[in-house]
């Protein structure tokens, strides 16, 4: 026998209990075939030591926006603006290329807006205009919840107009005299996307390739992508043919799960068995629902949003924002509308991803999960909770009570941890995207980046889990840090059960593809992860990053 691919290594993780570490793995196809003394004196066609590095299985980013990631590569970076004046710099010479290149009704796109770094203020709407005239623009917020825009832009999308009311889940946002101020909140940022979707399929295959040659590099091996097809968040209604065509030119360098969002799912009928006794259910064409694909690319959860964003303040909480007498958030919808709808997903036989930042969201999530498994039984995927943001005590006993997943970013902890905390206040503060007392209440902890909300260098996400410090130096909960073996395991072994994918990624044993990390050391001894290099990265045993040229 020959194996295509020897991998060596000081030290291989695997994260398997019944053999924790290695120093030599072999590769048959995309599949390991054994380690150590099993592979001894058998010859491979390639072979890869990487000497005092250590290999870990392939790193799972469970929740990030990798399509909306890749097209914005392309557009202002206003997360490097300090100050509106630095801003408007940026606006205005952007406004200048594009008026060189001759095309004057061209979009002017921005990302990574966030008013930490202006003081707190929001661009005025008059100074946007005086920059742009009548090109479109479209500036989005770091959290994704909201985004910026010039009156061109309102008046195309009928906000001016007379009798103009919000759409369900959204704000055009108003001053005191009744005049937009150019930022638009939620579900309204549907206005200003319908004006710009669908993408092509070829823009999106591009983005792709784009984003995953990044992941790749940050060791990154697999993905889900939190919201395709539908809503706010999604690009095309074709949106999964983009994802195929990636893999199958070879332009996509991590595998993809995809949720639809829930507006993309459409009612079914069938058999009454089918749906648990009645004759409906919510899902895609042919009844096509979640585990569906291949190793590339396959369905996982439908994404239902529940609410906003902390930043926002949007967010649906049960106790006013500090600073914010009266506001408590908002749902994006009613309690009612969502049990209709996202019932009617999980007995056709998607688990559901509740988007839930605050607790009265959470709480509502909690609900929708518990009826859903109460009715029409436990899946063989959990049901998750995406961010469980701000969750109280008595939300961790219920959600482990329920068995499902939870995926808190703690990549946000450094960057805006200071502001979320600023938010809820002192004595909710600890309450903030937990870790050990998730954990502790058996619910499974989910690692995930949340790109481009947050960077996806997983590294210092998990070492932002380990250490909770802010920007500022303060620690965030101290008492919710957990080891650097448990943040590898939030980006490994637990995320792949969490996407339902632990059969074959997340550890390193026999029969599971062969997708690497590889480490400058090791990331459970290290003084800190987020010191450690990437060295390379293999997927399937082929390597889509190597550092060493």
């Amino acid at each position: 026998m020959q194996l295509d691919l020897i991998v060596r290594a000081r030290e291989i993780l695997t994260l398997d209990p019944a053999r924790p570490i290695a120093t030599a793995l072999g590769v048959i196809g995309e599949r390991i075939v054994g380690f150590d003394e099993e592979i001894a004196g058998v010859s491979a066609l390639r072979e890869l030591d990487f000497g005092a590095a250590t290999v870990t299985p392939g790193l799972i980013d469970a929740h990030c926006h990798t399509a909306w990631w890749g097209l914005g590569l392309a557009a202002i970076d206003l997360s490097q603006a300090r100050g509106l004046d630095e801003l408007y710099a940026m606006v205005a010479a952007e406004a200048a290329r594009l008026d060189a290149a001759g095309d004057p009704r061209a979009w002017l796109h921005g990302t990574g807006f966030n008013q930490s770094h202006h003081g707190g203020a929001f661009p005025d709407i008059a100074r946007l205009d005086e920059l742009t005239g009548e090109r479109p623009l479209y500036l989005r917020h770091t959290s994704g919840h909201a985004s910026i825009t010039n009156t061109a832009t309102l008046r195309l999308v009928g906000a001016l107009e007379t009798g103009f009311e919000n759409p369900t889940g959204g704000v055009v946002v108003r001053d005191a005299a009744g005049d937009p101020t150019g930022l638009v909140e939620e579900a309204a940022q549907g206005l200003v996307q319908a004006l710009l979707l669908p993408y092509a399929t070829d823009a999106l295959v591009a983005a792709l390739d784009a984003a995953t040659q990044r992941y790749a590099a940050e060791g990154i091996t697999s993905f889900t992508e939190a919201g395709v097809g539908g809503g706010w968040i999604g690009h095309s209604p074709v949106e999964v043919a983009a994802y195929q065509a990636a893999a199958e030119q070879g332009r996509l360098h991590a595998r993809a799960q995809l949720m639809p969002a829930l507006d993309a799912l459409r009612p079914l009928s069938g058999h009454a068995g089918d749906f648990h006794g009645t004759a409906a259910g919510a899902g895609l064409d042919l009844g096509i629902r979640a585990g569906f694909g291949d190793d590339r690319v396959r369905f996982g959860h439908v994404k239902v949003f529940l609410d906003g964003s902390l930043l926002g303040a949007t967010a649906a909480v049960t106790e006013d924002y500090c600073g914010h007498e009266h506001n408590t958030g908002y749902l994006l919808d009613e309690p009612a509308v969502y049990r209709e709808r996202a019932l009617a997903a999980y007995r056709a036989g998607w688990p559901l991803a509740l988007h839930a930042i605050g607790d009265a969201a959470i709480d509502l999530a909690l609900d929708l999960i518990s009826e859903a498994q109460e009715r029409y039984g436990v899946l063989d995927v959990p049901c998750r909770i995406e961010h469980f943001g701000i969750a109280r005590p008595d939300q961790l006993t219920r959600a482990g009570a329920l068995g499902i997943a939870v995926t808190p970013q703690a990549g946000f902890i450094g960057p805006i941890g200071d502001q979320m905390a600023d938010r809820v206040g002192p004595e909710r503060a600890s309450w903030l995207y937990r870790g050990r007392s998730v954990i502790d209440a058996g619910i499974l902890l989910t690692g995930s980046s949340d790109l481009p909300v947050a960077d996806n260098n997983l590294r210092r996400g998990m070492q932002s889990a380990v250490d909770r410090l802010t920007d500022s130096g303060a620690v965030l909960g101290p008492e919710e840090a957990i080891t650097p073996e448990e943040a590898l395991r939030t980006h490994t072994v637990w995320a792949a059960q969490a996407t339902g994918q632990l059969a074959s990624r997340g550890t390193l044993e026999r029969g599971k593809l062969a997708d690497l990390t590889v480490f400058s050391d090791s990331p459970l001894t290290a003084p800190s992860i987020a010191g450690l290099d990437i060295v390379a990265t293999l997927l399937g045993g082929t390597l889509s990053y190597d550092s060493r040229g």
